[in-house]
């Protein structure tokens, strides 16, 4: 990245992403695995198989728990039309399985039913819309990313996730109060609040911690490189491409069930089994969020071997093709990400906004009120048994 090189600042004087972004959310716990799959037509054949069982055949397909059972009494979730009745019964069709970020960089889909969760934050399903980003702490020590962003729901652990804004439509952004106003005045630039998540996904350091600048040129190249991580993580809209006109394509075809994946460096080839994917460059393969290869995982959610007579055995009975194609995609993605890594190592900051100074401008700490979700008065939701929530 252009420009000089200044002297960084200390962990002790960076504001933490914590007082930053003061709202966050544990993430959600399944219970059980087989509500979520990388395959919709897979949960619905799911759901299928658990409404035509009766009794203890029910019971040992839902796998309850002391959170869920077939006869827990819960409510919807927000914005999701599935039924209240309890699971005992439950009839009709599979509620319509929405996208979600199940592990870093691993979209799939989820029967977005309450009574299958056994802790689906609901905080979270009320503000997720089309305007919503998530960063969702990674826990990352290595040279992983410290944050990842997503337009999806998030569904992995162990990170706590911070949504950007309070409320649905993009209404009140989870900063710390008068902290827009603040950097506003110090660089002479009125940054929104998707500015301010973007320098977060550059600058973050472990703990998480966020330096801040009051260079506005430092600034501006700042957000200008978070905006690419975010639009790289998001993986909406128009789709990636590596430079040079290179970019992974299906070199021998895939067998209908690949069992295990290789990578061959030399060729710069991704085996899968004896289905053969390449150019894939070496940084992509690599790729590691909390010391987990991103590209293994991924294979793993969709070939791991689930115990007979169970829901989460109900799969594809052939790699689908969407799966290919996602893959291709997710290595392109990735190899953009570590592309990238050098210019966030060099972002580091002169001229910092510390904590210190936060405090002293009253910035920090941020009221206990903004660490808790904002009040939806105005949101209707049906609770158990067709009741009307009152929330």
């Amino acid at each position: 990245m252009g420009g000089r090189t200044m002297p960084s600042v200390t962990h002790d004087d960076a504001p933490l992403l914590a007082d930053l972004m003061p709202w966050s959310v544990a993430p959600p716990r399944l219970g059980r695995g087989w509500p979520a799959a990388p395959d919709p037509a897979a949960l619905k054949a799911r759901w299928d198989a658990l409404v035509k069982a009766e009794g203890p055949d029910r019971e040992a397909l839902f796998e309850p728990t002391r959170s869920r059972t077939l006869h827990s009494a819960v409510g919807q979730l927000p914005g999701q039309g599935t039924g209240t009745e309890r699971l005992t019964r439950a009839a009709g069709p599979c509620p319509e399985p929405v996208r979600v970020l199940t592990a870093p960089f691993d979209e799939q889909w989820l029967i977005p039913d309450h009574r299958l969760i056994d802790s689906a934050r609901p905080e979270l399903w009320r503000v997720a819309d089309a305007h919503q980003v998530f960063a969702v702490e990674t826990a990352a020590e290595g040279p992983g990313p410290v944050l990842l962003a997503t337009s999806l729901l998030p569904a992995l652990r162990p990170g706590r996730i911070r949504p950007l804004y309070r409320r649905p439509g993009g209404r009140e952004p989870n900063l710390a109060p008068g902290l827009l106003d603040h950097l506003g005045a110090r660089l002479g630039l009125t940054p929104t609040p998707l500015d301010v998540l973007a320098w977060v996904l550059a600058a973050a350091r472990p703990g998480p911690a966020v330096p801040l600048t009051e260079d506005p040129e430092l600034w501006s190249r700042g957000v200008e490189l978070g905006r690419r991580l975010l639009w790289l993580m998001r993986r909406d809209g128009e789709r990636p491409k590596l430079p040079g006109g290179r970019r992974p394509y299906v070199r021998a075809p895939l067998p209908p069930r690949p069992l295990a994946v290789h990578y061959n460096r030399d060729e710069e080839c991704l085996q899968l089994d004896e289905g053969r994917i390449a150019p894939v460059p070496p940084a992509a393969w690599e790729f590691e969020v909390a010391g987990v290869r991103v590209l293994e995982q991924w294979f793993t959610a969709r070939t791991a071997e689930a115990a007979p007579g169970t829901l989460a055995a109900v799969r594809p009975a052939t790699w689908p093709q969407s799966w290919t194609s996602e893959l291709l995609e997710l290595i392109t993605a990735l190899a953009l990400l570590a592309e990238l890594r050098p210019r966030q190592a060099e972002l580091t900051v002169g001229a910092p906004i510390t904590a210190a100074e936060l405090r002293a401008a009253a910035v920090l700490p941020p009221p206990a009120s903004s660490r808790r979700p904002a009040s939806v008065l105005d949101h209707h939701e049906e609770g158990p048994e067709g009741q009307f929530a009152l929330l």
